[in-house]
């Protein structure tokens, strides 16, 4: 019986009956509640959807660095910032994967928030690796002050948007510099060695330059390569191969400083969009309140790291003024002499150039 009432209930139609309770009024009855019962578990099940908090995940192939620090802040504050409606988990040493894998993760949307060095983006956009030039850049704060500048930080943020990929925030490493098998105490020393760097022509035509060959490489990759004697040094900056614990290999840390590691915080394009307005603006906010978090902490990080280097056994090597002299000659013109092949380039090339001027 209850079936058949069920059917009826369903199809609006009740017949007049006899027995204990009449058909009728009881068909009613027994639809008024299945509707009461369908509102209630609807209106719980909306609020069960909204109490459920979104989980995004932070992805990075560093740890305990400047990467790993803003994503670490980042997950506070977003939990924070959005009452518990979103809870990040973080996930740094390349445990999501390599680099280029973390990359498609976040255009697909199964990664919510890469971080990394911009030049690991040259494959979705060639302008990626402007930031590596040499010689642009007098200073840490004047390297602050360029990504800064409202105009230039806008147009690089925008890059990856026609490939899924929304730039959120741009922070600082620090300035480069070759960890080494051997010493390296002047530049002549570079001839010959198999030095790592990012997938950035930027950085291939400064250490050819130099008499090396630069050999692009994902980070989970380099150590081995430095144990096994493949590679002779690699080019990035000191915290990272602090942090990472590169002394026991390569114990020799040379700061060259003709150009600054910058790190990006990118978002899957998928999943921002499909965000409702108001956690869009959250989610911006809080990256750009992460990001100025983190720089103030690169920097003390750095001082922090060059101690930590020296005390954990390795040595910090300052090249000789004529050393840095004939670097700087030597490298000046990789900017100009790229950007002159690459026209793609030369718009956001200009953009940049004009920013650092206005910070100097």
């Amino acid at each position: 019986m209850n079936k058949d009432f069920g059917v009826r209930a369903r199809s609006g139609t009740f017949r007049s009956g006899t027995g204990l309770f009449g058909a009728g009024l009881f068909g009613g009855t027994l639809a008024a509640f299945s509707l009461g019962a369908m509102l209630v578990a609807g209106f719980a099940g909306t609020a069960a959807a909204q109490d459920k908090a979104m989980t995004i995940k932070l992805a990075t192939a560093t740890l305990n660095d400047a990467q790993h620090e803003w994503m670490k802040r980042f997950a506070v504050m977003i939990e924070k910032n959005t009452g518990g409606r979103m809870k990040a988990e973080v996930y740094p040493a390349s445990q999501l994967g390599t680099i280029p894998r973390m990359i498609e993760g976040t255009q697909l949307g199964s990664i919510q928030i890469w971080v990394g060095p911009p030049e690991f983006l040259v494959g979705v956009d060639q302008r990626f690796e402007l930031l590596s030039v040499p010689g642009l850049f007098q200073s840490e704060q004047h390297a602050l002050k360029t990504i800064a500048d409202p105009e230039f930080a806008k147009a690089f943020l925008a890059l990856g948007a026609n490939k899924g990929l929304i730039g959120a925030s741009l922070f600082f490493t620090g300035p480069t510099a070759f960890d080494m098998r051997a010493p390296l105490r002047n530049i002549a020393e570079l001839k010959g060695k198999k030095i790592r760097v990012l997938a950035s022509p930027f950085q291939t035509e400064q250490i050819q330059r130099l008499g090396a060959t630069g050999v692009p490489l994902s980070l989970g990759d380099v150590l081995p390569a430095l144990q096994q004697g493949t590679l002779d040094g690699a080019f990035g900056a000191l915290p990272v191969f602090s942090a990472l614990q590169y002394q026991d290999t390569a114990k020799y840390m040379t700061e060259t400083g003709q150009s600054y590691i910058f790190s990006m915080a990118v978002m899957s394009k998928r999943w921002f969009d499909a965000l409702p307005a108001d956690l869009q603006g959250i989610v911006m906010s809080t990256n750009k309140q992460a990001a100025a978090e983190a720089i103030p902490w690169s920097l003390d990080f750095l001082v922090d790291q060059r101690k930590a280097w020296a005390a954990k056994g390795g040595e910090v090597i300052a090249l000789p003024a004529a050393d840095k002299a004939e670097l700087m000659a030597k490298l000046g013109s990789v900017g100009d002499d790229i950007v002159k092949t690459k026209p793609e380039l030369k718009p956001l090339w200009d953009q940049m150039v004009a920013a650092a001027k206005r910070s100097r």
